[in-house]
């Protein structure tokens, strides 16, 4: 499972023109599921997205988490994560997980943070999608489940 990370004062995500999540500081979530995740992994890279601590003090130094500030989290679905561009020029997906399997570990996801008392918003699963993201920093992390220990 793969996370790309990123900091923001706002976000939101439309399908066609309505507007189906929106937050204001916090994390977007843009969250990739290959062949092989589980539950567990689900549940480690849910745990490490609230914990960093990627939010300033007042000395600009990365001290606090969303959980400190109390954000808000926007969770998108993002096959892509898992494409293989390494031969060829059109990229391949088949580490990505079916959806069947990926459906049911992002479901799984957003349930873990919603549990932490935070607001959640998502996207629609397998929706074409748009997304604004108003990065603050910037700060972008990509976390992987495989770094796991």
């Amino acid at each position: 499972m793969r996370a790309v990370v990123q900091r923001v004062t706002e976000s939101r995500v439309l399908v066609g023109e309505k507007i189906v999540g929106a937050i204001g500081r916090g994390l977007v979530v843009l969250l990739g599921i290959r062949n092989g995740d589980t539950e567990r992994d689900a549940e480690w890279l849910a745990e490490k997205c609230v914990n960093l601590r990627i939010f300033e003090n007042e000395e600009g130094k990365f001290h606090f988490s969303l959980l400190d500030i109390s954000g808000e989290i926007l969770v998108v679905s993002q096959f892509t994560l898992y494409s293989n561009c390494r031969r060829g020029r059109r990229p391949s997906f088949t580490e990505a997980a079916p959806p069947e399997l990926a459906e049911k570990l992002y479901n799984r996801f957003v349930e873990i943070l919603t549990q932490k008392g935070l607001k959640v918003e998502t996207g629609i699963f397998a929706a074409r999608m748009k997304v604004e993201i108003h990065n603050d920093g910037p700060v972008t992390l990509i976390l992987s489940s495989e770094d796991k220990l």
